[in-house]
């Protein structure tokens, strides 16, 4: 079993209301000669918690933070100009990923729960505060 000491939300960097589902990121992480979905959880724009990778199973989503983490990801990030870095989650999507966090906090108490750009400052992912959103988790 691995030690997870990291829960990480990212975005999937495509316009608001995308269509994409975990099916899609999957795809196209096999193209780039991954196993699969580097995410152990995708949510559409519809809120519906999709499961990706096993929790038992390292992901490929955040350099040197895989091996001990959990990888959520909302599909969107990206403004209409498909360039600006914006929060675009829908309210199914902010009700979903609150939930999912909720019970990740639960199985996992010590794992603190991050935004991508808080492990590298290089990124806007997944485009909101995080830590600032959902700090009240870690303190039940």
């Amino acid at each position: 079993m691995r030690t997870i000491t990291l829960i990480i939300v990212h975005c999937s960097a495509n316009k608001a209301g995308s269509a994409l589902r975990l099916a899609d990121i999957d795809r196209y992480h096999r193209s780039l000669g991954w196993k699969g979905c580097g995410y152990h959880y995708v949510i559409p724009t519809d809120g519906t918690i999709e499961k990706g990778r096993p929790i038992e199973e390292i992901g490929a989503h955040c350099r040197n933070h895989n091996r001990h983490s959990i990888g959520v990801c909302y599909v969107g990030g990206l403004a209409s100009d498909g360039k600006t870095p914006t929060d675009t989650r829908t309210p199914q999507q902010r009700a979903a990923l609150r939930k999912l966090l909720e019970q990740l906090h639960r199985k996992y108490p010590k794992a603190l729960i991050v935004g991508h750009r808080d492990l590298d400052p290089r990124k806007a992912c997944p485009c909101f505060d995080v830590v600032a959103e959902y700090r009240e988790l870690c303190r039940k």
